[in-house]
């Protein structure tokens, strides 16, 4: 395992930990984390490495800022990805976002059940994304997105790196 890959699962076995006690990533958490990764990859590569981690970040906080405005993470997370991609560059963190996504999708789905919520739900959600494309309004996705389940996303996030993980270096 590399030092990269070492310094972003402390950052998230970390967040983890404070997401599920408090529903917040803080700060003084994922900042650090961020710089950590970007002055590393610098040390080792130079410019290349700078470039590299700078890229990684943008990549996974614009994607999260965008999800953020939706309604869908909160803003720790916006961070957390940028500092996921900070220590692992775009590739990795792009695949740590899809299989986070779908765990939560999959966890969305169990509480749906669990609740007995499961086809209002899916009709509430019809509805909002229909309103979306027929009044070309992102209002409509906020208001709806005021509605929707909440759960630590790091409970998606987790599984997702680790996947991630797993279909990057199956050996």
């Amino acid at each position: 395992m590399e030092v990269a890959h070492i310094g972003c699962a402390l950052l998230v076995i970390s967040a983890f930990i404070t997401d599920i006690k408090s529903m917040k990533i803080p700060n003084k958490l994922t900042i650090p984390a961020i710089l950590c990764g970007l002055i590393y990859h610098i040390i080792v590569n130079g410019w290349s490495g700078a470039l590299f981690a700078g890229k990684g970040f943008i990549t996974g906080f614009i994607i999260l800022l965008i999800m953020y405005w939706m309604g869908a993470v909160g803003a720790g997370d916006v961070k957390l990805f940028g500092g996921i991609g900070a220590w692992t560059g775009i590739l990795f963190t792009i695949q740590t976002l899809l299989y986070s996504v779908l765990f939560a999708g999959a966890i969305g789905i169990a509480i749906l059940l669990w609740r007995r919520e499961t086809f209002s739900r899916l009709r509430e959600v019809v509805r909002g994304i229909a309103g979306f494309f027929l009044f070309k309004d992102i209002a409509i996705l906020k208001n709806w997105s005021k509605e929707q389940i909440r759960f630590p996303f790091m409970l998606a996030v987790l599984p997702g790196i680790i996947c991630a993980y797993l279909y990057a270096f199956p050996n």
